[in-house]
């Protein structure tokens, strides 16, 4: 058994239960085929008012120059694992509506929702993606040219996750661990906060 494949308490997709994120990645290129899907399935992920406020900076290791830009805007400890990904992403989001210039409180949400879109295709694909929140905001806005209000957010490294044998011994404990999960109890509720909701008492057969 994967080590790996969430242990679930109740049903799920296969594809949720199989998706995790390694640190550590083969050295085998990623399709521009398999790219354009990952981010089509983003493109229809659902946003407040269908603003789409997410934007994507991509990489591929196949293009020396524009992949260490990309790499030099993670944070050190990512970068010493993120090198060896065949994709690096930068997500970028637009904080304000387009419509009205006013602040899009769900701009972050949304641009999540999508990651999660792009996530389950590319788990579908046989890819990997790890998502990062350690980067440089700023050494992005600067590399990038990134306009105002808009932000980078996050980053991801996509490709296929290699033998955690072939890994730096910290690496490959990382990548071996069993995953784990709150139980529902513990995040959601009813009634008052802290109090689960009745939707997760056991129901005698």
């Amino acid at each position: 058994m994967d080590a790996k494949k969430a242990v679930t308490d109740h049903p799920i997709l296969k594809l949720l239960a199989e998706r995790w994120s390694p640190y550590g990645f083969k050295d085998r290129q990623v399709t521009d085929s398999d790219l354009r899907s990952v981010f089509e399935a983003a493109r229809w992920a659902a946003s407040s008012y269908n603003e789409q406020p997410w934007n994507y900076l991509i990489a591929k290791k196949e293009s020396p120059q524009e992949f260490d830009r990309l790499l030099s805007c993670l944070v050190e400890g990512n970068q010493a694992w993120a090198k060896a990904a065949p994709v690096l992403v930068l997500g970028v989001v637009n904080l304000r509506f387009a419509k009205n210039n006013q602040d899009n409180r769900a701009a972050v949400h949304d641009l999540g929702l999508a990651a999660g879109n792009l996530v389950v295709e590319a788990t579908a694909r046989g890819l990997s993606v790890h998502q990062m929140i350690g980067i440089l905001p700023e050494k992005a806005r600067e590399t990038f040219r990134i306009p105002e209000h808009h932000e980078a957010w996050t980053a991801m490294a996509i490709g296929y996750k290699t033998d955690p044998d072939d890994l730096p011994e910290a690496l490959k404990q990382r990548d071996q661990t069993p995953r784990q999960r709150k139980p529902l109890e513990k995040f959601v509720f009813t009634g008052q906060w802290g109090q689960p909701s009745p939707i997760l008492r056991t129901v005698a057969s």
